[in-house]
């Protein structure tokens, strides 16, 4: 088992590292070590729960780091002791130690095979994806055997300010329901806005739902801040719920009630496809900012894009994107009631 903090092991062998180390603590949780960024948990006894938690797909987004940090060490001192299966995943340390997003191309653009589509495995971050793959499949696929309960935060922050500080991408669902259940749990997270997206997408999340029919999301926990400048009170909430899944289990409190949820579902994706790129708005109009109808948006060489509805949102805008990818979600407050619950 390699010494000292994980978070340190993992910075220090950013681009990965080829070890299996494993190590029963006192308290009988077996911990394996599989890559740098990549720690397994599994008690002596344990429910049915899978649950992987992973942060750091995107560099700069440390508040997630260090919630998955302190998890961590608390698990390996002994002060946490988790009842259920518990994967960690650190995704890329090199843009960690680079305080970037990424270094040469957006990891979750990279999933579901993505990684190895068009030219192929040409950089680390597509090679380290292609990992990260193999590591949640083989966390999943070996899980006790009969019916498990399996559930990924992919955890992040956002470029901008939001007008819901925290909310959750749920992914497309290749048909089947939405969970009442995991909205609860997202809400006890302390994330009660939840995006619906529309269709498969190359994200992390939408990965294990697809492939794994695990229940998966990418938690947006706030706005990105340099390491030492985050306000862990803020993500209090959200910490003591991971605490509570990892000891509990999946409980929930109470009743489902609609009124407790704000649900958008995505209206358009606009992508950039020229250079001559513009966002019709200021760098600090926060996500889930609303136009009126006939409001311009963005231009795209000559291509302009107006606001469609009154109410018509907008969320991650970015317009400094790679040509051929999404500059600007919009999206549209629906009922809870629209959607297809169980």
């Amino acid at each position: 088992m390699p010494g000292g903090n994980f978070l340190e092991f993992t910075r220090t062998h950013e681009w990965g590292l080829a070890i299996e180390a494993k190590q029963i603590l006192a308290n009988g949780v077996t911990a394996e070590v599989w890559d740098s960024g990549v720690i397994s948990f599994s008690p002596a006894q344990t429910t049915t729960l899978d649950l992987v938690l992973s942060c750091a797909v995107h560099g700069d987004e440390t508040a997630p780091i260090e919630i998955v940090d302190d998890l961590i060490t608390e698990i390996l001192a002994g002060d946490l002791v988790p009842t259920c299966r518990v994967l960690f995943l650190i995704a890329n340390p090199a843009a960690v130690n680079n305080g970037t997003r990424f270094i040469e191309e957006n990891m979750n653009r990279l999933f579901s095979g993505a990684h190895s589509k068009g030219p192929g495995l040409v950089n680390r971050e597509r090679e380290r994806t292609k990992k990260i793959e193999e590591y949640v499949g083989r966390f999943f696929q070996g899980a006790p055997k009969g019916e498990r309960e399996r559930i990924h935060y992919d955890m992040h922050t956002a470029i901008r300010d939001s007008a819901h500080e925290k909310f959750a991408v749920y992914p497309y669902q290749d048909g089947r329901p939405y969970s009442k259940k995991q909205l609860q749990l997202l809400k006890q997270l302390d994330v009660p806005t939840v995006l619906l997206n529309d269709g498969p997408t190359t994200t992390f999340s939408y990965f294990s739902v697809n492939r794994f029919q695990a229940h998966g999301f990418t938690v947006e926990l706030g706005k990105v801040r340099p390491f030492g400048q985050n306000d862990m009170t803020r993500f209090a909430q959200t910490k003591s719920q991971l605490v509570r899944l990892l000891t509990e289990g999946s409980m929930v409190d109470g009743e489902f009630v609609e009124d407790d949820y704000k649900i958008y579902q995505v209206l358009r994706v606009i992508n950039r496809t020229q250079e001559d790129f513009s966002l019709n708005f200021p760098d600090d109009v926060a996500n889930f900012t609303a136009f009126n109808q006939g409001d311009l948006l963005a231009r795209d060489g000559d291509r302009t894009y107006y606001a469609e509805k009154t109410g018509e949102s907008i969320i991650f805008p970015n317009a400094k994107v790679a040509l051929g990818q999404r500059a600007l979600l919009t999206v549209m407050a629906i009922p809870v009631t629209q959607l297809d619950l169980v």
